[in-house]
């Protein structure tokens, strides 16, 4: 029995006290983005943030009719509920859960930056995820602009992240004394975090009696890309930011892969399924160039991207707690007042790839740009010829 008990310790160990590698989290999040897809809803974050916001505005009188999705039950909100309860359960295995003040600067860094994420997100027809990595893998040409606009959009904010760091002293926020004799909430997280995912999985399972069995696995799968990203501590930020600050190139490394990976089984998909080709395809390569630079400059503020925000605010980080609310109203209010339906049709029309080109040469031309970010960034890797601190 004590032999047992001895290898569950060391397989817990594994799976909690260290970080998983970035190239299994860039493997697995393919393979959780792909059920998504088979599921009828692709991975995005900031389309279930704008659910929350848009109920709000509504709740309190801003919004004359109510939203056409459900708070918490229409597929797009669920799968952001789903990535913050993931987060929020790993933290508590992990016993990384702490509510983590950050200097007054810093705060206000995360609520500019959650402006910044919102509007850019809407103008490029999602965030990181939506815009970009889920965008490339169903073939929308608009991806291919908002990573170039992530790309200039990190390097605007870095620039701004030096001037701050040789101009503006930060002090850092008081920290209250522990209480001696009060709860050892490190022994007690890992109990509340099973808890937690056990009433996941009950409750996913009385979804299915309800007629929501598409709800109860987007759900689950979400809650698997939360736990696979708090555990890899994967954010798309470093992607674009680290060569150009650090010049370290992992993350892009496992961001490029896991593009390449989803992209074959969400073509495999379209491809049996004629009628979910324009599933996640979005407007015109402008609104994606321009909202990505918005959006990488948000990022770089806030410290974290769309996924990053909400996986760090389930960890209790009060900073991107902040950034995450922001991005939700924003988001929320620059799509009903300012990028309606109409304008985002005056700066183009969707763009299938495949229908350009065709299936195979859509999957060449994919995975020949990712491999080209791939070298360059570990050309520079090597070389810190694009590092600019």
């Amino acid at each position: 029995m004590s032999v047992l008990v001895e290898k569950f310790k060391e397989g817990y160990s594994l799976l909690f006290d260290r970080n998983w590698p970035l190239w299994v989290g860039g493997i697995l999040l393919a393979l959780l983005g792909i059920i998504c897809m088979a599921a009828g809803r692709p991975w995005g974050v900031a389309g279930g943030l704008r659910v929350w916001s848009d109920w709000l505005f509504y709740w309190i009188g801003l919004y004359p009719t109510a939203p056409g999705y459900a708070f918490f039950l229409s597929n797009t909100s669920i799968l952001t509920w789903g990535l913050l309860f993931g987060a929020f359960g790993a933290a508590l295995l992990s016993r990384q859960f702490a509510w983590r003040n950050a200097p007054r600067w810093e705060l206000g860094k995360g609520l500019v930056g959650g402006v910044f994420m919102g509007v850019g997100s809407v103008m490029a027809g999602g965030c990181n995820v939506g815009g970009f990595y889920t965008a490339l893998a169903a073939g929308s040409v608009s991806g291919f602009a908002m990573m170039a606009g992530l790309l200039v959009g990190a390097l605007i904010g870095l620039k701004y992240l030096m001037w701050e760091i040789e101009h503006i002293d930060m002090k850092p926020p008081k920290q209250k004394a522990s209480k001696e004799g009060g709860i050892e909430w490190p022994k007690v997280q890992p109990w509340l975090g099973a808890l937690f995912f056990l009433f996941l999985v009950g409750w996913a399972y009385c979804l299915s009696f309800r007629a929501y069995t598409q709800e109860a696995v987007l759900m689950l799968a979400a809650v698997g890309i939360g736990i696979v990203i708090q555990r890899c501590r994967f954010c798309f930020v470093r992607s674009f930011r680290d060569p150009f600050m650090t010049g370290e190139a992992v993350a892009t490394r496992a961001v490029a892969l896991s593009v390449i990976l989803s992209v074959f089984g969400f073509f495999a998909i379209k491809w049996f399924r004629t009628d979910w080709q324009m599933i996640y395809i979005y407007h015109h390569w402008i609104g994606g160039l321009v909202g990505g630079v918005i959006f990488g400059i948000g990022m770089l503020l806030a410290g974290g991207c769309g996924s990053g925000s909400v996986w760090r605010a389930g960890e209790g980080q009060f900073k991107l707690i902040l950034a995450v609310i922001t991005f939700s109203m924003s988001n929320s209010l620059f799509k009903n007042y300012v990028w309606t339906r109409d304008v985002a049709s005056s700066w183009g029309k969707p763009i299938f790839l495949p229908m350009v080109t065709d299936y195979f040469w859509a999957i060449v031309i994919t995975a020949v740009v990712m491999l080209v970010w791939w070298a360059i960034m570990a050309w520079n890797e090597e070389t810190d010829s694009l590092t600019i601190v």
